[in-house]
């Protein structure tokens, strides 16, 4: 450890669960840059032994990381779990734990609250304080991340009196490296489709954390999930009934958002690419008749998986929460 700034400066030791994937990989990428973390393994039973940067060639000349087989929970500060969902579940069930060793969970398995889970949720914009206390995160899913961001506002309050309208649209990594019919270039190219209408996996997480904030709120929630053909980002849009002026909105969402270092309230319309390799969330808001309408932009991979859990990593070690998320967009 050294001094800078009058403050000691620690470094966290990593390993990652699940190396071989695509949420992996972007943790990788920020993480190697990260300038307090060193990585001490990148587990994958399938990769063991090969170089990191024969499953992501991105990597090539950044790293010289090797995959491994073995765990060596004693080694590491924390792990980040980067499995399938239901995997998640079954490790945790599987191994003893150390009592030091934090865990942040990329899966859905335990962003429910229910008897035994000792995850939080890990929204920063949400539970940032129980989230410096925590040993254990539940990452948000992607979609998840979006809305909640363009509606914990309204529900901070209580202004969801009506039924809420969201449709998002997501770039193909959404759906994980393993390829899919609906992931295939030849299909995905020049292509939209909606699936899971009205019953996507996420709702449930949106529900909870809007009933954290606004206990009474039982209107309806319709979402729309879109798959878009690019290769990543979400595009959410987002409308609901609201008495208020677009200028008294704004305040409002400035307000719940001050000191929250990743969500931008645009006084412009945005575009994806402002947000494509960051880990920021744009907003922007319109007032159309009696509806408040909201756009909600970020990057599935970033923000809405591996950008946010390293911003809790971040603040679970006490961390600066920005530290190794300061990423460009692609722009162009």
């Amino acid at each position: 450890m050294y001094l800078t700034d009058e403050k000691i400066m620690m470094r966290v030791k990593v390993g990652i669960i699940g190396g071989a994937g695509y949420t992996a990989g972007e943790l990788l990428r920020i993480l190697i840059n990260h300038p307090q973390v060193d990585i001490l393994f990148v587990q994958s039973t399938s990769n063991a032994g090969n170089p990191v940067t024969q499953v992501h060639d991105d990597l090539l000349g950044d790293t010289d990381l090797f995959f491994t087989d073995s765990i060596p929970f004693d080694q590491v500060d924390v792990i980040f779990l980067c499995m399938g969902h239901g995997k998640s579940k079954e490790f945790m069930e599987k191994y003893n734990l150390p009592a030091h060793l934090k865990v942040v969970d990329l899966s859905h398995d335990f962003r429910i609250e229910r008897e035994g889970n000792a995850f939080i949720y890990g929204l920063p914009e949400l539970n940032r304080e129980h989230i410096k206390t925590a040993g254990k995160i539940a990452n948000p899913g992607c979609f998840a991340t979006g809305i909640q961001l363009a509606l914990l506002p309204l529900a901070k309050n209580n202004l969801l009196v009506n039924e809420v309208h969201v449709q998002a649209i997501t770039g193909s990594t959404g759906a994980g490296q393993k390829p899919t019919g609906t992931s295939h270039f030849s299909w995905r190219n020049n292509n939209l489709s909606a699936y899971k209408m009205f019953q996507h996996q996420h709702e449930k997480e949106i529900l909870q954390s809007l009933r954290q904030l606004q206990s009474g709120f039982s209107e309806g929630f319709n979402f729309i999930p879109i798959r878009g053909n690019h290769p990543r980002g979400i595009f959410v849009s987002a409308y609901t009934q609201y008495s208020g002026s677009v200028g008294e909105a704004m305040t409002l969402y400035r307000e719940y958002y001050q000191g929250h270092p990743f969500v931008i309230v645009s006084e412009n319309n945005p575009a994806l690419k402002q947000v494509v390799n960051t880990n920021k969330a744009i907003l922007y808001l319109e007032k159309h008749r009696d509806k408040l309408f909201i756009l909600s932009l970020t990057d599935n991979l970033i923000k809405g998986a591996s950008g946010q859990a390293v911003q809790n990593m971040n603040l679970m070690f006490g961390l600066a929460e920005t530290s190794g998320l300061k990423l460009k967009p692609v722009a162009f």
